[in-house]
């Protein structure tokens, strides 16, 4: 079998799943050459272990878990869940859909391997899942307030971070310089030296003076 599938086998295989998998998903569409399946999110579980162990299917490789933020929507965040089918050569995207306050059911009784990946959805959204055995940060420290991803999260003033070799630990200071922001995006090549590539209005404040051509 080729991949990407054609549209209507994706289309057939989208009703045959959503009808025998029997309300366990509510619908399927399909996009950019996948197929996506919208289930509840209390019943996430079942759809994960219906699409792993159906013979037709055997979706046994879980390759993503991660959140989109939609701030307008009353359940504003969609997790979304990416399979493999090895033997099927098959792909499937699913996704649930959940607010700040309610728990998605985690999966890693299914897929050991989401307990990482719905860690990142929790540091980086603040979804939670129940029945996580270790839903703790990974990439933001412990102390951290606030999900970076989410859409409302605030991108200048606060704090920032840094280890302090002296107390040995991380400590939280105010931003100092928030200069990255005004970047000109004019050159990729800022920096270079002369000669090597060729200057695009905005290289000459990277130059030294000593380094400025001669007018």
């Amino acid at each position: 079998m080729s991949w990407p599938q054609p549209l209507p086998m994706l289309e057939k295989l989208g009703v045959s799943i959503v009808k025998g998998a029997k309300g366990v998903f509510t619908s399927y569409e399909v996009m950019y050459g996948e197929l996506t399946l919208i289930a509840p999110a209390d019943r996430i579980v079942q759809a994960m272990t219906y699409l792993r162990d159906a013979e037709a299917l055997r979706f046994s490789i879980l390759i993503d878990v991660c959140g989109a933020d939609y701030p307008e929507r009353e359940r504003r965040f969609d997790v979304v869940y990416h399979l493999l089918s090895m033997t099927k050569n098959l792909r499937v995207r699913i996704k649930v859909q959940t607010d700040e306050d309610t728990a998605v059911p985690s999966v890693t009784s299914v897929f050991p391997c989401a307990d990482w990946y719905e860690r990142e959805t929790f540091d980086m959204y603040g979804v939670f899942f129940d029945g996580h055995p270790d839903l703790r940060r990974i990439l933001t420290d412990y102390g951290f307030h606030g999900h970076p991803l989410r859409k409302d999260f605030p991108m200048t003033g606060y704090v920032e971070v840094r280890y302090d070799d002296e107390l040995k630990r991380v400590v939280y200071e105010p931003v100092k310089s928030v200069e990255w922001r005004n970047w000109d995006f004019l050159s990729p090549w800022e920096g270079a030296e002369p000669g090597y590539a060729p200057l695009i209005p905005g290289d000459e404040k990277a130059l030294p003076a000593a380094k400025e051509p001669k007018k």
